[in-house]
């Protein structure tokens, strides 16, 4: 009566292992009500339905798609307590890149819809659908939005960093010099002289000793 089925649900799951005895205490039951009122902040909030069809960001999509990745394997080996941290993990997530598009909350309402079925059905009403949820396709989780591209380097002057910058992970060691050397920042700190090294290690750091 006072959190609604939903959050039993989830709760009940996130005790621990199915399996396993577990005791009965609702002291944490308010903190897996907390996480379904945010997950439906990110869908509407007081002045109603904010989704958009705006293309999602980068993080967005990885975070969708490692969730789609540990809640298929979690589904498959009974592990539910896992997959409700996972929620919670990447709605936090989405809150913080203040996502609110259909292309990653509408697979999140189906993915989430075994462990919270009441609570997603009104999200995919939300969304526009006219059909139940229980006939959507699940997500798939596609690699391609887990593979890094590219790398923010911390760029360091004999061994203080100064400051960071974002590079494609392709570039080899005299490119990224090339790249650095040419840089304002890195202009500036050296002051008009020439740096007797530049160490790079591919995909960790950049240090100009001298």
């Amino acid at each position: 009566n006072e959190y609604g089925a939903d959050t039993l649900r989830l709760y009940e799951m996130f005790l621990g292992p199915i399996e396993q005895a577990k005791p009965w205490n609702t002291a944490g039951i308010t903190g897996v009500f907390g996480f379904l009122k945010k997950l439906w902040k990110l869908y509407a909030d007081e002045e109603g339905v904010k989704i958009t069809d705006a293309k999602p960001s980068k993080e967005m999509y990885k975070s969708l798609h490692k969730t789609i990745k540990k809640v298929t394997e979690d589904i498959e080996n009974f592990s539910f307590n896992t997959s409700v941290s996972q929620f919670m993990i990447c709605v936090n997530e989405l809150s913080q890149l203040k996502c609110n598009h259909k292309d990653i909350l509408e697979p999140l309402a189906v993915l989430i819809s075994p462990y919270a079925p009441h609570i997603a059905e009104e999200l995919w009403a939300m969304l526009g659908n006219s059909t139940g949820i229980s006939t959507a396709a699940f997500p798939v989780f596609e690699e391609k939005y887990l593979v890094e591209s590219s790398k923010e380097y911390p760029v360091s002057f004999n061994g203080k960093m100064r400051f960071k910058i974002e590079l494609p992970l392709d570039l080899n060691p005299k490119q990224i010099e090339e790249i650095i050397l040419k840089d304002e920042r890195t202009i500036a700190q050296l002051n008009g002289t020439t740096p007797k090294k530049v160490i790079i290690v591919p995909g960790k750091i950049i240090n100009l000793v001298g």
